[in-house]
């Protein structure tokens, strides 16, 4: 039985509707050991027969039978595993990868076997050395001679130890000395029981062979055996079987590509830097901006207190809602106010273990020597505020009273307000009677320390002396805020959940608010500015995206012949799609390290200008932040390689080896 055998070929080109026969009924039986020469002249068909040997052509009629099992031409996988266990393919032209040295370009067959690492690698140098390039090892194919790049190419075909090695018009490019050494190459492969075909309309180099097959427009009119077949010693055993490409492998080449244009593909990874180093960067000033401003409320608000308001419309309502509904109900504070009944009720809640009534006055004045300081928002003092809201002093007791610095340097200056603190003020306040009339509240207090924000304490006194100076002209005495103190700061929400749930008479009676309901509300709009200046910023990665797309198209264009080499060896669209993707995705990855380069660079400066003025680090960037911007790097790129690498993968074979 023959080893590879052709049963009636057919083939034929079309131009439009018009039929073009190359192939007229092969038939022809070729077996191992043989030096098989095709000879003929050019047009008439030899290379279409070569490629329908090698698996490349699938568009024929006829079989192909190798040890007595059909080739199946509409098989792609079969045919891939073909080329890559069966075939070994030398050119004329000799077909080698540019950017890859003489090494490389063998371990491309050798990365489709199981053998190790190490091993394919020794494998490769090895048959280097067996065609006399031993010395020539670091050099790329553009440093050689023509003869080099012919041994390479042999080597490269032998690397897989195929049984068929197919070399067309190997000679054609050489000269007299380089012709006799590498139709002694085939000889002795031959001899070694593969079975070696060559294509060539030269009579000499024919001769060479042991058997001659004359092809004229695309019939054999002669089969000529010049001298025996070499014996076969049987089944030759290799060690190491062909395999599929791994992603490793894939990977691999794609960084080799990468790095051999690394100045191209570095604007490219440059540009896309910029844009996820703005997102990034924005990201993390976001999130030092959230940071900053809970740093700044838990040091002037207790995190573990609630506070409590009437709920004036009885319905259920975010802290958010129960803030704008308070505001329609200001013209009528009455609406507002907490019966003791209702304040009570908060003691006996579960995980409470503080309940402290209070009043919050929209308007006030202080008054000393003469000297008046308006101000808005004066409060009775709670566990609410954080223990160092007072920086210069104590929190008042019984008649006393503290003020914000900036009152204090109106009643007196910027150098002897601290003078102020033991002196007795007037306080005068609005409030309501028990008709709900307005009364004006008046009271003398003495002054026992300062806070240092006038937005969040301005000034505050304690709750029994502010419902004494309310009782003397007959006003409301109901509080109209509560602050409820929790065990746990881990209670916090469940409290202030239960609190906004009871009711009276059917209707809801409280709201509540706490410093998470601050945060929130802040983070909110933080977060919003966050993700507008991160969509402004992210413009510059869908130009990177775009960027990215024009590269790999540029590559595919450039990179059609070599498309077409790994074909010939068996990889399978797969790993063509597989190598485009892998060489974008790798470009995303690098953007995204310079960004993070970029990005922490940009935190420490501004951080460090930063500091000296509100002493905290603005620009926080976060675990999350790097991954999410590792994820959105790998995203664009795949994305981007999506369109080029499928073209590339579908491109024909025949076609793309044939590109210039």
């Amino acid at each position: 039985m023959p080893f590879l055998e052709l049963q009636d070929v057919h083939k034929s080109y079309f131009l439009g509707k018009e039929e073009f026969p190359v192939l007229k009924g092969i038939d022809l039986q070729l077996d191992r050991g043989e030096f098989v020469s095709i000879l003929g002249e050019s047009g008439g068909g030899k290379s279409t027969l070569m490629n329908i040997i090698a698996g490349l052509d699938r568009k024929f009629t006829g079989k192909v039978t190798v040890e007595g099992k059909l080739l199946d031409h509409t098989k792609e996988k079969q045919l891939d595993n073909y080329r890559r266990s069966t075939i070994g393919y030398i050119y004329q032209s000799y077909n080698l990868i540019t950017h890859l040295n003489i090494v490389e370009n063998v371990l491309m067959s050798l990365d489709m076997t199981t053998l190790t690492g190490s091993q394919r690698k020794k494998r490769a140098i090895s048959l280097l050395k067996k065609v006399g390039l031993g010395d020539q090892l670091k050099k790329r194919p553009n440093q050689l001679s023509g003869g080099q790049k012919q041994r390479v190419a042999i080597a490269r075909a032998l690397a897989g130890d195929p049984e068929i090695i197919i070399a067309d018009e190997p000679t054609g490019a050489l000269d007299s000395g380089n012709t006799a050494e590498v139709l002694k190459l085939l000889d002795q492969i031959a001899a070694e029981g593969k079975l070696v075909i060559t294509v060539t309309h030269s009579q000499e180099v024919a001769n060479h062979g042991t058997r001659i097959v004359h092809l004229t427009d695309g019939k054999i009119d002669g089969d000529k055996r010049l001298k025996p077949a070499y014996p076969v010693a049987g089944e030759a055993q290799s060690g190491f079987r062909s395999k599929p490409l791994s992603a490793g492998a894939s990977y691999t080449n794609a960084f080799r590509h990468l790095t051999f244009n690394f100045w191209r593909n570095s604007i490219i990874m440059l540009g896309t830097a910029i844009g996820l180093f703005a997102v990034l960067s924005f990201s993390g000033l976001g999130n030092g901006i959230n940071a900053f401003l809970q740093d700044q409320i838990n040091s002037m608000v207790n995190p573990d207190s609630v506070t409590v308001l009437k709920n004036p419309a009885g319905k259920k309502m975010s802290s958010t809602e129960l803030q704008q509904s308070m505001q329609q109900f200001a013209s009528d504070p009455s609406k507002l106010l907490l019966t003791d009944n209702q304040v009570n009720r908060l003691r006996h809640l579960k995980h409470v273990n503080k309940v402290e009534p209070g009043y919050q006055l929209s308007t006030y004045t202080v008054s000393y020597n003469g000297k008046n300081s308006n101000g808005s928002g004066i409060q009775t003092w709670t566990k609410g505020f954080a223990g160092d809201t007072v920086k210069n002093g104590h929190i008042p007791g019984d008649n006393e009273i503290v003020i914000n610095k900036n009152q204090a340097i109106a009643l007196s200056s910027a150098k002897t307000y601290k003078q102020l603190r033991g002196k007795t003020v007037r306080l005068t306040m609005q409030w309501i009677n028990k008709k709900n009339q307005p009364v004006q509240i008046t009271g003398k207090l003495k002054v026992v320390g300062f806070t240092s924000n006038a937005q969040t304490l301005p000034a505050a006194t304690n709750y029994h002396t502010m419902r004494r100076m309310i009782e003397k002209k007959n006003g409301v005495t109901e509080a109209n805020y509560v602050s409820v103190n929790v065990t746990k700061s881990t209670y916090v929400k469940q409290v202030a959940k239960t609190i906004q749930g009871l009711k009276d008479n059917g209707k809801y009676t409280y709201g509540a608010i706490t410093v998470g309901n601050i945060l929130d509300t802040v983070n909110q709009y933080v977060q919003i500015a966050s993700i507008v200046l991160s969509a402004i910023a992210g413009i510059s990665l869908i130009v990177s995206a775009l960027m990215i797309i024009v590269t790999m198209y540029m590559s595919v264009s450039e990179r059609t012949k070599e498309i077409g080499i790994l074909r010939a060896l068996g990889e399978r669209r797969k790993d063509i799609r597989r190598l485009f993707t892998a060489e974008s995705i790798l470009i995303g990855l690098f953007s995204a390290g310079l960004a993070l380069i970029l990005a922490y660079g940009f935190s420490m400066l501004l951080n460090h200008i930063l500091y000296k003025i509100v002493k905290f680090n603005m620009v926080q960037i976060s675990a999350a932040n790097i991954v999410s911007i590792v994820i959105i790097a790998l995203l664009i790129s795949f994305i981007a390689a999506l369109l080029p690498a499928r073209r590339a993968s579908r491109l024909n074979p025949i076609d793309a080896l044939s590109a210039d």
